[in-house]
């Protein structure tokens, strides 16, 4: 049996970034990956790199008034760039790790045998390897839901099957409400679809304040995107090549077709056939692989990684987890997930929304003695020089520390200008530094001048 100093299994942007950190110094390396089209992880293959790349293609059609042939094709070339982006990153990701002689790539389906061996199963052949070290980053995958029909259905899809898809639907149902489910609404809008969302609950956005969700609620119906409410669907039946989605609403059946239905209702840890019991690895109600705040396990030569500790689902938190477990691999002890301060996200849709810190309803909750700034993108120089200038910018401020707790900004490039307030609130920053910032102009982060003059 091979033995390496160090097992990982999934290659996904925590493990690729140790494999080749351990390979630098040495050590040696097991990487094990079950498909060779996963190469760099869920991001660069099925996640934000092929959606950012078919958003902004998307972006380009804005505007223009084309007949049914110019979006299908115009449609299938944003396809065929996407695959070549991702299978340009994908080869450069494989490369970075098979070049180092100290690492040695496994293309198969890994599950522990116990504590130190692992199995791992190709298409051609089994066997056994073991290691010193193993460190789980496999992932996360949608989440299918009990819903007759959708089964080997060829008119339903996922967010990685949906981006594959080279007919353009004309009509596109979303099932979810969620970030994953707008950011295809806002995208598929912009490429010509005629967008229809369904959602579970009375709420749109429940997690976000109701001045936040109602303006991107109001951008989504001034697109011409339409959100049914209380669904309960039954079935997703294949039906005279299309798709007929039965659901009811207070008892009340409606039906109405699609040509693709987007199933968007959440992603879980990718746990199924790791064998984790085998190893004394113990798993959270949800699945999710359990760790401690330096993300090792239950069995201590086994740490976890990314999507699969059940946290944020952001490629950055898998890097960061590589930044948490190097530091404690260099016995270091200064760095781990209670030291990880204020974590910001941006859902892609169209113009962007981001998101750091507390909102205001959960400021209030936690006791803070709040004050509220809000203004229109409409009032931002830029926004109009970009001609897009919709959408809401909020910062909800500690009124007796003058701290920052928390922003959400609707608007464009609010991808960037988020990173800038994340920055003040960890090194503890009062407002008013943002208020009295000299940004340069025209641009969209010197709407910070005008947000935080409260």
């Amino acid at each position: 049996m091979k033995h390496f100093q160090n097992i990982v299994i999934g290659f996904g942007k925590g493990g690729k970034t140790l494999s080749a950190y351990l390979g630098s110094k040495g050590e040696s390396v097991a990487m094990i990956e079950k498909s060779d089209q996963m190469y760099g992880g869920t991001c660069i293959n099925v996640g934000c790199i092929p959606s950012k790349s078919l958003v902004t293609s998307s972006l380009k059609l804005k505007g223009k008034d084309l007949n049914l042939d110019e979006k299908k094709k115009f449609y299938k070339e944003a396809i065929l760039e996407k695959r070549r982006l991702t299978g340009m990153l994908r080869e450069k990701n494989f490369n970075m790790l098979d070049k180092n002689e100290n690492i040695t790539v496994f293309n198969g389906f890994g599950s522990f045998i116990n504590e130190n061996q692992v199995q791992i199963k190709t298409n051609d052949e089994t066997f056994n390897i073991e290691g010193d070290r193993i460190f789980i980053n496999t992932g996360s995958s949608s989440v299918k839901p009990p819903i007759e029909g959708i089964d080997n259905n060829p008119y339903v899809y996922f967010s990685d099957s949906l981006m594959d898809l080279d007919e353009f639907p004309e009509r596109l149902v979303i099932v979810g409400g969620g970030y994953i489910g707008l950011e295809f609404a806002s995208m598929y809008s912009n490429f010509g679809s005629k967008v229809t969302i369904i959602q579970h609950g009375p709420l749109f956005l429940k997690r976000d304040d109701r001045d936040v969700a109602d303006e991107i609620e109001s951008i989504f119906k001034n697109k011409g995107i339409d959100i049914i409410f209380n669904a309960e669907i039954e079935s997703i039946i294949n039906k005279d090549d299309e798709a007929v989605i039965n659901y009811t609403i207070d008892d009340v059946k409606n039906s109405f077709c699609a040509d693709a239905v987007l199933i968007a209702t959440g992603r879980k840890a990718n746990t199924v056939g790791l064998n984790l019991d085998l190893a004394g690895v113990e798993t959270t109600k949800r699945g999710a692989v359990k760790t401690d705040d330096n993300l090792q396990t239950s069995t201590p030569n086994i740490w976890a990684m990314g999507d699969v500790v059940g946290g944020l689902q952001f490629t950055y938190i898998s890097l960061d987890d590589f930044r948490i477990v190097k530091n404690q691999l260099e016995g270091k002890m200064d760095y781990n997930l209670s030291n990880r301060k204020n974590v910001p996200f941006s859902v892609f849709i169209d113009p962007c929304f981001s998101r750091v810190g507390l909102t205001e309803k959960e400021a209030i909750d936690k006791g803070f003695n709040v004050k509220i700034s809000k203004m229109p993108a409409a009032g931002i120089p830029k926004a109009q020089v970009l001609k897009n200038p919709v959408g809401l910018l909020k910062a909800i401020i500690d009124e007796d520390s003058n701290k920052i707790l928390g922003a959400e900004l609707i608007c464009e490039e609010s991808f960037e200008v988020i990173n800038i307030i994340k920055l003040a609130m960890d090194l503890d920053l009062d407002y008013t530094l943002l208020k009295n910032q000299v940004f340069t102009h025209p641009t969209m982060s010197e709407s910070l001048n005008d947000l935080f003059n409260i």
